[in-house]
C-alpha cells in the first residue's frame, strides 16, 4: 500500500493523500462483513478475531484485552516519553433486528444489527492504522500511536470503564474517538466544545401491595394507578427539584402490571433511563429521583423497590483536542466540510476515558447527499453513507500527524 502526499499541515507535518482505492474497497467489505455478523457487547469474539488477522496481516503486534473481546495495538514503540495519541472504536452491536429488506449486507443474525454505526466506528479505526502503520513502515510516522477497540458500548455502565482497568490508557495522553450522524451529510463532521453528549442512566422499579377484586379496590393497593402515578408524577417532581437548565429527564420504556381486567395485581414493574445534560445535575440525580419514587409510591400505599444503575457522564469535549480535530478535517477537506452540531441527549461510554485522559468526540456526517429520507440511529432501517469511512480514516490520520507535530 502506497500513499501520496498532498498537503503540508503547520509544523511541516506531511499529512496523508486520497486513500488508494484498493484501500478504500477493502474498508468497504471489512465493514460489510461486520455489519453481517454482529455481536453483542462482550460477545464480540468474531469482531475481535477480525480484527486482529488485519492488524497482524500489516505486521503489528494487537493484544486482546483480557475481557476476552476488544484489543489495542500500538503503531510505534512508546519510550516513556511523551504520551501517545489514542484512537477509540466501539465494537458490539444492538439486540435489535435488521430492518433493510433490500441490503445485500444486512444482518445474518436474527434480532441482531450494527444499527449505532459501531461497524463503521472499527472500520475507521483499523484503516487509519493500516495508513500510519504504513508510515511507521516507511519512518514518517514521528510518534507513536495506540488503536483501541473497545466492547460493549451499549452496556450499561459501558466497556470503556473495564477497557481502562485493561490498562488501554496507560501511556497516552490524548484520545479522539467519532460517532455517526445520520443529520450530516457525508463528508463532513461535527464539532462541539464542552459537552456533546449526556449522561444516561438506568432505572428499575418494582412496586407490591395487596392486590384484590377491582370491585373492592379500596380494601386493595391499587398498584396499576400507583404505577401510572410514578409514570406520570415522578419526573414532574425531580423537574422542580433541580435547575432547568440541567436538561435532567425521565423516560420511561418499560411497565408492566397484572394479568386479569377485574384482578387488581400485587406486584408492577417500570424501568426507563435518567439523562441529563449537565455534569453536576447528574452526581444528584440518584438522591433526587429515589426520594420522589418513594413519595408517590407512598402516597398511594405501595412497597418501593428501586434498582438506579449509573451508566455514563456526559461526554465534554477538551477544547484543545477539538481544536486538533478542526484543524486536521479543515487541512484535508477545507473550511466547509466542519459544522457546529448540538449537544445530544443520548449517552456514550466514551466519557469515562475524558474523566482520565484529555480528548474529544467528533460526528461523522453518514447521510448520502441529496437523501431525502430521515433515519435515525438505534433504528432497524439505519445505513451509512460508505464514502464516509474514508472520511473518518482521513480526519484520525490528519489528526495523529498534526498532534505530533505541536
Amino acid at each position: 500500500m502506497s500513499l501520496e502526499s498532498e498537503a503540508v499541515a503547520p509544523g511541516d507535518a506531511e499529512l496523508p493523500g486520497t486513500l488508494p482505492e484498493s484501500l478504500r474497497a477493502e474498508l468497504v467489505e471489512f465493514r460489510r462483513d461486520l455489519h453481517m455478523h454482529p455481536e453483542l457487547g462482550n460477545q464480540e469474539f468474531r469482531t475481535t478475531a477480525a480484527i486482529k488477522a488485519r492488524l497482524e496481516k500489516a505486521g503489528l503486534k494487537p493484544r486482546v484485552l483480557t475481557l476476552g473481546t476488544g484489543l489495542i495495538c500500538d503503531i510505534g514503540d512508546w519510550d516513556g516519553g511523551r504520551p501517545m495519541l489514542a484512537l477509540r472504536a466501539d465494537i458490539d452491536a444492538l439486540p435489535i433486528p435488521d430492518m433493510k429488506t433490500e441490503c445485500a449486507y444486512r444482518s445474518t443474525v436474527p434480532d441482531r444489527a450494527h444499527a449505532c454505526g459501531h461497524d463503521v466506528h472499527t472500520t475507521v479505526v483499523l484503516g487509519a492504522g493500516l495508513v500510519l502503520a504504513e508510515m511507521h513502515r516507511q519512518g514518517r510516522l514521528p510518534r507513536p500511536v495506540r488503536l483501541l477497540f473497545q466492547p460493549a458500548e451499549e452496556v450499561l455502565p459501558g466497556g470503556a470503564a473495564d477497557a481502562i482497568e485493561c490498562g488501554a490508557l496507560e501511556g497516552v495522553g490524548r484520545i479522539l474517538a467519532l460517532h455517526c450522524d445520520p443529520r450530516l451529510d457525508a463528508g463532513r463532521i461535527g464539532l462541539r466544545e464542552g459537552a456533546i453528549t449526556s449522561a444516561c442512566d438506568r432505572l428499575e422499579v418494582a412496586l407490591d401491595g395487596p392486590g384484590g377484586h377491582t370491585a373492592r379496590p379500596h380494601l386493595t393497593t391499587d398498584l396499576v394507578t400507583a404505577a401510572a402515578r410514578v409514570v406520570t408524577d415522578v419526573p414532574a417532581l425531580v423537574a422542580r427539584r433541580v435547575d432547568t437548565r440541567a436538561g435532567l429527564a425521565i423516560t420511561w420504556g418499560r411497565i408492566e402490571s397484572g394479568h386479569a381486567p377485574n384482578v387488581i395485581p400485587q406486584h408492577a414493574e417500570l424501568s426507563g433511563t435518567v439523562r441529563c445534560l449537565d455534569l453536576g445535575a447528574w452526581r444528584q440525580a440518584p438522591d433526587l429521583v429515589v426520594a420522589a419514587i418513594d413519595e408517590v409510591a407512598n402516597l398511594h400505599g405501595a412497597k418501593s423497590e428501586i434498582n438506579y444503575v449509573r451508566g455514563v457522564p456526559p461526554v465534554v469535549n477538551d477544547p484543545d483536542v477539538t481544536e486538533l480535530l478542526r484543524a486536521a478535517m479543515t487541512a484535508r477537506r477545507g473550511d466547509l466540510s466542519v459544522e457546529g452540531t448540538e449537544q445530544s441527549l443520548g449517552g456514550e461510554d466514551f466519557s469515562w476515558y475524558l474523566e482520565h485522559v484529555p480528548g474529544a468526540m467528533a460526528r461523522l456526517g453518514v447521510r448520502t447527499p441529496g437523501e431525502r429520507t430521515v433515519r435515525d440511529l438505534h433504528q432497524g432501517d439505519f445505513d451509512a453513507d460508505e464514502s464516509a469511512i474514508t472520511v473518518g480514516v482521513e480526519l484520525f490520520t490528519a489528526a495523529a500527524l498534526l498532534d505530533a507535530a505541536e
